[in-house]
């Protein structure tokens, strides 16, 4: 059974935490929990908080009762409401600051089938897609597209005062 916990308007922005969702995403409680004990940013903690209430809410609500089953199979974070401050500067400017925020999402999952277990995306090479091979025939009943030859760019108006210096 699928298990959420949400931690929402979370004082870290969403790229930061994303960063750390990536490595516990697919793996085991267990292995996402060393994880995050040793992953040393503070998206960390928070992001462990979440998933021992995950894991909480799946003892409960689901009576699931051997965690080492249990697989991280969503985290997410998605941006939140930003909170936004005014920093003054000299000569009377102001500078705006964003504190931004995020939506934390964990789910875990004791399934294996029927389910499908999210796993970390593998490096692999880039082959170009398998394309039929056009026949020579069908190279030959299409006539050739003509581009437009393209044009100069409209010429610019002269500014205002170009050349001459205000005095």
């Amino acid at each position: 059974m699928r298990t959420f916990a949400r931690a929402r308007f979370v004082r870290v922005s969403s790229r930061k935490a994303g960063v750390v969702l990536e490595q516990i995403r697919g793996k085991s409680v267990a292995d996402a929990l060393a994880t995050l004990q040793y992953t040393p940013r503070t998206a960390a903690r928070l992001i462990e908080k979440v998933l021992r209430s995950a894991i909480a809410n799946a003892e409960h609500n689901h009576q699931v009762r051997n965690l080492d089953d249990l697989r991280v199979v969503q985290a997410t974070a998605d941006g939140g409401p930003s909170l936004k401050r005014v920093q003054p500067r000299a000569m009377g400017r102001a500078f705006f600051i964003k504190h931004r925020t995020s939506h934390l999402t964990v789910a875990v999952s004791d399934e294996v089938n029927g389910a499908r277990v999210a796993q970390p995306p593998e490096q692999r090479e880039r082959t170009p897609a398998a394309r039929p091979a056009a026949s020579a025939e069908t190279a030959e009943a299409k006539p050739a597209r003509a581009r437009a030859p393209r044009g100069r760019a409209k010429a610019a108006a002269p500014r205002r005062g170009a050349g001459k210096g205000k005095r």
